[in-house]
């Protein structure tokens, strides 16, 4: 890959991991500042389950900052932009939209086709309930 592109990738990168730090310190802020005690049963069950759903939220992002490191490794190495499956090159609008991308289009779909199975595929436990 051309150096001027591999610097705009490490631009994207590096971009959206301080953007993700900035909302990850902030959560940590909002979740220290706001350790008040409810009175409310209610209240205090909404304030759980809105610092549940955040937690939830950060977590991904989390692992999205762990992908962003591995592509800037790549980056450092070389490997940026090769399928890791099959070799070949990743399609530049697919690093556009997803820098952390590690798979071609082709790969993607068969990993995602191996692990997620069919709708009307029924599963041993599912098959189960049906014997007599």
């Amino acid at each position: 890959m051309h150096s001027t592109k591999v610097e705009v990738f490490r631009f994207l990168l590096t971009k959206q991991l301080h953007e993700l730090q900035k909302a990850a310190d902030k959560t940590f802020q909002e979740l220290r500042k706001d350790e008040r005690r409810y009175s409310d049963s209610l209240d205090r069950a909404a304030k759980e389950l809105d610092r549940n759903v955040e937690l939830m939220i950060r977590n991904r992002e989390r692992l999205l900052i762990k992908e962003i490191h591995a592509a800037m490794q790549r980056l450092d190495q070389g490997g940026f932009g090769i399928c890791e499956t099959c070799g070949e090159q990743i399609a530049e609008k697919r690093l556009q939209a997803k820098p952390t991308t590690r798979l071609c289009v082709h790969c993607q779909a068969t990993e995602e086709r191996v692990k997620r199975p069919l709708p009307y595929m029924l599963t041993v436990q599912q098959m189960g309930a049906f014997a007599p």
